[in-house]
């Protein structure tokens, strides 16, 4: 980066250890070399951590508190009701605590269910939506609770702002992958998403293999998850060492999932992380997990291959990606797929 100017320079001085903080204030106003001094930084992040943090990013942090409200508020409803709306077919509903469990990985081998219960959220089609009469796989309508004023439209609110987050992240990421800044447009019209409403129970004791959320790197092209004081979450860096995630206030730290690392031949990181939620406080967390069109058929990016370095991974579509992952982690057993360099099985928060 140093053939940068210092103005245009997006990468901050101050940024915690290991992981980027990269502000976008210039690139969003449409600075003249922003994009591409942002795109740099970018580049860095992804294909040396595979985590960093965004600021100037222009979201309301009135939309990101009351999200949290609407995690609190439905978490904080009984058990029975919570289940009426037990997660279904199309990832969408409510899991319970210990419903899920991170399969078997080179990271960390039998795992115990994971100590979080989670409400999933995607897309709100009606009952007359084309994709929900077909009976489409994750095209399906949510569900909402009952007794909740205002949950609907607070966690709508917010999952519109993420989805304007990330579509506006997207020329960054072509750029910083040697694509024409419109690349991912067409593949992203519109996007797939999932926000997930996560509640991490205080976990007593040190039970081996047992985590709120044991290793696992996310199924997306990129999470973006809201920051918030109460402590838990861990990044596996590349040369293998564990580290906290630091609370950047009103930043969101944002990362790479398989999507993304399958689809750049494994040039840009997936890193794995972990969630223990041992601070003494109910943790609640908020991620979204941003995806390609449901139609597209993601290749190998042409940036991203060449003769001594082919292709990885067969081309494949998202709900048959999607399908395969939900088998994985909330179903029996479950069929093989590639897994990437560092052997880590997925996982969708």
């Amino acid at each position: 980066m140093n053939h940068l100017a210092p103005s245009l320079n997006p990468i901050r001085p101050d940024a915690p250890e290991e992981i980027p903080v990269i502000d976008l204030a210039d690139f969003l106003a449409g600075k003249p070399g922003a994009r591409e001094a942002t795109a740099a930084a970018l580049r860095h992040a992804l294909e040396e951590v595979g985590f960093y943090f965004i600021t100037g990013h222009g979201v309301d942090q009135a939309t990101v508190d009351a999200a949290f409200d609407a995690a609190k508020r439905f978490h904080a409803q009984a058990l029975d009701d919570k289940l009426r709306l037990k997660i279904n077919q199309h990832n969408i509903g409510y899991l319970p605590v210990r419903g899920s469990v991170t399969r078997h990985s080179k990271i960390n081998p039998d795992n115990k269910p994971n100590v979080n219960e989670a409400f999933f959220v995607k897309r709100d089609l009606a009952a007359d939506h084309h994709d929900v009469l077909a009976g489409l796989p994750f095209r399906g309508m949510n569900q909402w609770p009952d007794g909740l004023p205002g949950f609907r439209e607070a966690v709508l609110d917010y999952a519109g702002a993420m989805e304007r987050l990330g579509l506006s992240l997207l020329p960054l990421y072509a750029t910083a992958l040697e694509l024409p800044a419109d690349f991912f447009d067409g593949r992203f019209a519109p996007p797939m998403y999932t926000l997930r409403m996560s509640h991490y129970p205080q976990q007593e004791g040190s039970n081996e293999n047992e985590f709120g959320l044991a290793p696992h790197s996310d199924t997306s092209f990129m999470t973006l998850l809201a920051q918030n004081k109460v402590p838990g979450l861990s990044i596996r860096l590349p040369n293998g060492r564990w580290v906290d995630a630091p609370a950047l206030e009103g930043s969101f730290l944002v990362n790479g999932g398989d999507m993304l690392r399958r689809w750049t031949n494994e040039r840009f990181l997936a890193t794995p992380h972990r969630v223990v939620n041992r601070s003494g406080q109910e943790r609640y967390a908020i991620p979204f997990f941003f995806d390609c069109a449901y139609t597209t058929r993601m290749e190998c990016l042409p940036s991203c291959t060449g003769p001594e370095n082919p292709p990885r991974y067969e081309a494949i579509s998202y709900p048959d990606y999607m399908q395969w992952y939900r088998n994985l982690n909330y179903g029996g057993q479950a069929p093989e797929a590639p897994k990437g360099r560092d052997g880590v099985q997925l996982s969708a928060g």
